[in-house]
């Protein structure tokens, strides 16, 4: 047995083009020295899964996947969700530990260091991801907000007329003023031209960009936009640069790290050449807590993960989604996954039994292991390990003793994390605020203008009331003074004045007397 098994992981796990080594085959859980387990490069596109429970290692796997792809000039992007994968720019302490694993395994120790940009999509340090409105489309932006046809129609409608009249839609607040103008002040233009919209759509349409403004999202929508491009960096020696995304903060927010994670994917499928069978991948993405995406996610919002995951290999980008059990992805998504490791998983009920069952279901058949079994007696740092190879066909499932990371196994400090962000270019070139004119501050300008105009006709018509008022007054006298106006009036009343002034000087005088 040992014979035939060591000649078929031998003859499984070798290949023509640029491979790496993830670890040491084991059999009746002893690890076989010199029988390596490898990783061909150039099948790294066809995405992968990395399982397992709390604490068996899954997030050190993703680690020496990302080094060992750098150390080979391929870029890739980390979605760093507890905050432990920092420690991937710095070489490894070593350990004596260590030094007995690569000793079983066959391979020395060598501790290094990767290069590394820190992002992020909130108030964490890094070079600030942002997407604006206009760039999601008004599909995308429909399907993130798990709107119905009527309101997705209308959503149609906002971006084709921003389109029409030149009305960038750079952040949320643009979108909902030009969904507000569009129902009050602009409403008889638009019905004219578009057909009337329904105002119990607008609100809950409304109600879905509040929902979607309390996770954070505010503060990813907007400019300067991010370039993908910029994640396919190499540095001097080659070395292909670890963009590292800080999401500790937003783990309450899955709302947010699902619009992300899909505007990301999209943009890099509707942006990146075909790139054909290639040696190796042009970039690699790792999602770590992959179930916060899917869990999340709409029908519709799936329909596009699964497109995507599909069709973005042909870009030359690989996908590999980190999580619990497997079960935790889409049966329609698994099935796209090449690369297989998995960690142990836990029996503590009827249910976890079940899932074990189902997921020894998804490797190749063994005769050299009861899988079963051995899901749930793999050690930290031991997994079940299956790829395709350059043809396109499964290795053999093989229990594996993964290497160590060459590099750190912790977090940075923050005087590390902060020496990095300080001579990031990325970070002075996205980190500057981008306050150019948009839809909100032309309809703002557009209805204040509108406003002024109409307040000036009010005041003219007030005037020329006014107006009109005083030379009525002036050209309709009263019947007092018509009366007192007329010439005998007035010299009646001076005869009365005259002969009352001699009643009263004669009376005086005759008391004089």
């Amino acid at each position: 047995m040992s014979e035939q098994f060591l000649e078929t992981i031998n003859a499984g796990y070798q290949f023509k083009g640029p491979s790496f080594v993830l670890g040491g085959a084991m059999l009746d859980k002893v690890t076989q020295t010199n029988t390596l387990v490898r990783l061909p490069m150039a099948t790294l596109n066809r995405h992968g899964l990395i399982a397992g429970a709390t604490g068996s290692g899954k997030t050190k796997t993703l680690q020496i996947i990302a080094e060992q792809l750098s150390k080979e000039g391929v870029p890739s992007l980390l979605m760093d969700i507890k905050g432990d994968l920092s420690g991937i720019a710095m070489p490894s302490a070593g350990h004596r530990k260590i030094d007995e694993r690569h000793a079983a395994i066959g391979i020395p120790f060598t501790a290094g260091g990767s290069p590394v940009e820190f992002l992020s999509i909130s108030d964490e340090k890094g070079a600030r991801l942002r997407a604006t409105v206009t760039e999601f489309g008004p599909v995308l932006f429909s399907k993130i907000l798990s709107l119905n046809d009527t309101q997705a129609g209308i959503v149609a409608v906002v971006f084709k007329y921003c389109d029409d009249n030149a009305l960038p839609l750079l952040d949320l607040m643009d979108f909902k003023k030009a969904l507000q103008f569009m129902t009050n002040e602009g409403k008889a233009e638009v019905q004219d031209i578009y057909g009337l919209i329904s105002s119990s759509s607008v609100g809950s349409i409304m109600r879905k960009i509040v929902e979607l403004e309390q996770q954070g999202a505010s503060v990813f929508f907007g400019e300067r936009s991010f370039d993908v491009d910029d994640l396919c960096r190499t540095d001097e020696l080659g070395r292909g640069i670890v963009s590292v995304i800080r999401l500790t903060d937003i783990q309450d927010r899955p709302k947010l790290f699902s619009t992300f994670m899909l505007q990301i994917l999209a943009e890099i499928y509707s942006t990146f050449p075909e790139a054909g069978d290639a040696d190796k991948p042009k970039l690699v993405l790792f999602i770590d807590e992959a179930h916060l995406v899917f869990d999340q996610a709409s029908d519709a919002l799936m329909d596009q993960l699964e497109a995507i995951v599909k069709l973005i290999r042909s870009k030359g980008v690989g996908l590999f989604f980190v999580t619990q059990n497997p079960a935790d992805i889409p049966e329609s998504v698994l099935g796209q996954l090449g690369l297989k490791v998995q960690h142990s998983l836990r029996a503590f009920t009827a249910k976890d039994r079940k899932a074990i069952r189902l997921a020894a279901q998804n490797y190749p058949i063994t005769e050299f292991y009861d899988v079963d079994q051995l899901l749930t007696e793999l050690g930290i740092g031991e997994a079940l390990v299956t790829a395709l190879n350059e043809k396109g066909i499964p290795t053999p499932l093989v229990h594996t003793m993964l290497r160590a990371p060459e590099s750190r196994m912790d977090v940075l400090t923050d005087a590390e994390i902060n020496s990095i962000v300080k001579v990031s270019p990325l970070v002075k070139k996205y980190n500057q605020v981008v306050d150019r004119d948009s839809a909100h501050d032309i309809l703002t300008e557009k209805i204040e203008a509108a406003q002024a105009e109409e307040r000036q006709e009010e005041l003219k018509e007030q005037r020329a009331k006014a107006r009109s008022t005083t030379s009525s007054r002036r050209k309709e006298k009263s019947t007092l003074e018509k009366v007192m106006s007329n010439t005998t009036t007035r010299q009646i009343g001076r005869t009365l004045a005259r002969e009352l002034a001699r009643g009263l000087l004669g009376i005086l005088g005759g008391k004089r007397r």
